[in-house]
Order: C-alpha cells, then sequence, then structure tokens
C-alpha cells in the first residue's frame, strides 16, 4: 500500500530538497569564485578550481532532484530518473553539433516544476511493473516530466526574465524604495523553505536590487544572532550569519511575530544599501554574509579605496549589528513582543 502525501508536505518536500540542492551547488562557486578569478595569473591551479566550481553549479538541477528524492525516500531508481528528468527540463543542458553542452544552472523554477512533475510520476508509478521497474519507470518519468519540463521551459523563462527586468526598471526609478523592499523580500525568503538563492538567480537579480536584497538578509542574520545569543551556544549564533539564517525557519513558522522586527531591520538595511549604491550579482543576493559572499562581491563592483572597504565594513557589519541590539532592547527587553527562547535551537 502506497503511503499517502499531503499537498502541504509534497509542497515543503519539493522546496526544502530544492533549497538544500541550491546551497550545495553554488555555495562553492560562490565562496571562491571572485578569488580564484583574482589569483588566476600567480596561482596556475586557480583555473581548474573555477573549473570544477562551476561544473558543480551546471550540476544544480540534478543536486536538487536528489536532495528532492531523499525527502520523499525515492528509491534509487526513482531519483535517478527524476535527476535525468531534472536536467532536461532544467535548460542547462544544450546540444550542438551531436555534443552535449552545459552553461550556467538552468532556469530553476522550471526545474522546480519539472522535479515536482517528476517526483509524482515515480510516486504515481511506484512498483506497479514489478521486475519491469528499472526499465519502465525511468523512461516514463523522462518523457512525461522531462518532456513537460522543455515545453513549459520557454514560457517560464519568459516570465522570468519579465520580473527580473520590472524590478531593475523600477529599482532605477525608486531605488530607495525598492531597496527597502528588496531588503525586506529577501530577509522573508531566506529563513521561509524558498530558495533566497534560487529567486535571484531565476529573475536575474542585479546591481543595487542585488546588493540592498543582501544586505536585508545580513540584517536579518545579525538580528536573529543577537536576539537568540543568551539561549543558543556560541557556536550556534555565529551559524547564523557565517553559515545561513535559514536554522532559525522552524522557530520563524510557529512564532510569526518574529518576522516584525525582521522586516523592519531589513528594510532599513535595504535602503541604506540603494542609497550608498552597493551592488551584487544573482548568486550574491541571496547569500547575505555567509562566507562574505555578499561584501566582496559589492567591493568588487565598486573601487577598492580604503574608504570604500570603511563603508562596507559599516554596512555589513557595524550598522546591522548596532540594528540588532536596538531591535533587542525594544522588542524583547521594552515591549516583551519577544522572548529570546522564542529562537531556541536544540541543535
Amino acid at each position: 500500500m502506497k503511503k499517502r502525501v499531503t499537498g502541504r508536505q509534497y509542497t515543503m518536500n519539493i522546496l526544502n530538497g530544492i533549497s538544500l540542492g541550491v546551497v550545495v551547488a553554488l555555495l562553492p562557486a560562490a565562496l571562491v569564485g571572485q578569488l580564484m578569478q583574482a589569483l588566476q595569473a600567480s596561482f596556475p591551479p586557480a583555473a581548474q578550481i573555477i573549473m570544477m566550481t562551476n561544473f558543480a553549479m551546471s550540476l544544480l538541477p540534478a543536486i536538487a532532484a536528489f536532495c528532492v528524492g531523499m525527502q520523499f525516500k525515492l528509491n534509487p531508481i526513482q531519483t535517478s530518473a527524476v535527476a535525468i528528468a531534472a536536467m532536461i527540463g532544467s535548460g542547462v543542458m544544450t546540444q550542438s553539433d551531436k555534443q552535449f553542452l552545459l552553461q550556467g544552472t538552468g532556469d530553476i523554477i522550471n526545474t522546480g516544476v519539472t522535479i515536482a512533475l517528476a517526483v509524482g510520476v515515480a510516486l504515481f508509478v511506484g512498483n506497479s511493473f514489478k521486475n519491469y521497474t528499472i526499465l519502465l519507470l525511468p523512461l516514463l518519468v523522462i518523457i512525461i516530466a522531462g518532456g513537460a519540463g522543455l515545453l513549459l521551459l520557454p514560457s517560464v523563462k519568459l516570465v522570468a526574465t519579465s520580473i527580473g527586468a520590472i524590478i531593475t526598471h523600477i529599482t532605477a526609478l525608486q531605488p530607495l524604495l525598492m531597496g527597502a523592499l528588496m531588503g525586506i523580500s529577501f530577509a522573508v525568503l531566506i529563513v521561509s523553505p524558498i530558495s533566497s538563492v534560487g529567486i535571484a538567480t531565476a529573475i536575474g537579480l542585479m546591481g543595487i536590487s542585488s546588493g540592498s536584497a543582501n544586505l536585508g538578509i545580513t540584517a536579518g542574520s545579525f538580528m536573529l544572532a543577537v536576539y537568540g545569543s543568551s539561549v543558543n551556544h556560541i557556536g550556534t549564533t555565529l551559524a547564523h550569519f557565517i553559515g545561513s539564517p535559514k536554522i532559525q525557519m522552524g522557530n520563524m513558522l510557529r512564532k510569526p511575530h518574529l518576522f516584525v522586527p525582521l522586516m523592519i531591520n531589513a528594510g532599513i538595511m535595504g535602503l541604506l544599501g540603494a542609497l550608498f549604491e552597493i551592488k551584487g550579482t544573482p548568486m550574491s543576493a541571496g547569500f547575505g554574509f555567509s562566507g562574505l559572499i555578499g561584501p566582496l562581491t559589492a567591493y568588487h563592483a565598486m573601487q577598492g579605496t580604503a574608504l570604500n572597504i570603511v563603508v562596507l565594513c559599516v554596512l555589513f557589519v557595524i550598522l546591522p549589528v548596532i540594528l540588532a541590539y536596538i531591535s533587542k532592547y525594544i522588542f524583547i527587553e521594552r515591549l516583551k513582543w519577544v522572548a529570546p527562547q522564542d529562537l531556541l535551537l536544540e541543535i
């Protein structure tokens, strides 16, 4: 008898799996990409490291599918078939002169749609074909889900590109307002089941929009770390900004009032990011302070003067920490709106 999966559980498994896949596939390139490019002239192995991390990025659809398969406890045959369908539907692979070419990460939104369809087919088929399952299940998953992904790809890419273009255009017209909104949006995304990096990459978030989004995540990271510092171990506290504030996702979803101070701090830092014209890339937008990806990307986008280094230190460390303690004083000590226990992590 097949185990029944609810719609909510199905959606959460897909989102959680893709979020894990995004981190595994994209974080290595984000951490060393800029550094290796700068060292290529004096450090020959840098080119090989760039090649390896770029290859990992292109495997994002397959890695995401593998992580989703683990969420659903799929068997190796089902997981492999879902991974193949994801690679096909993502658009990361093209054929030229009888050769297959991998480029970029593919369309992450369409990757998610393809994986959702592929898992559905795999679960529906199950072990219906008995001894022939290993022959027929991969074929059905690849043709049905992979084929549907290919058909949807142009439309999904057009929508995502249009959203990115609209955000860029509005940011140029109203940079301060959009900076605040981007900061808030991505601070909320980073503590949700949805991948902030995946969304930023899908819509091609660039320039000031990306920098403001990154600063919003940074503000949220420091705020959550400071709020829970009295009840969490030092390693757990540091993990909020050295790693990812997504470790607080469970607490945030159980106690939605925590989003209020998070959005305030993120909005302020997003606005300041636009004011100082802090820029970023689609990859840096969703990582925040993690691995120094945000500040390093912003540094490479501006002139490397001593003043700019000071500005980056103030925006990415000093102000977020100050805002976190001010927020803690207001919402925890004065208003009693939040309790440190709300941020307890038992890891």
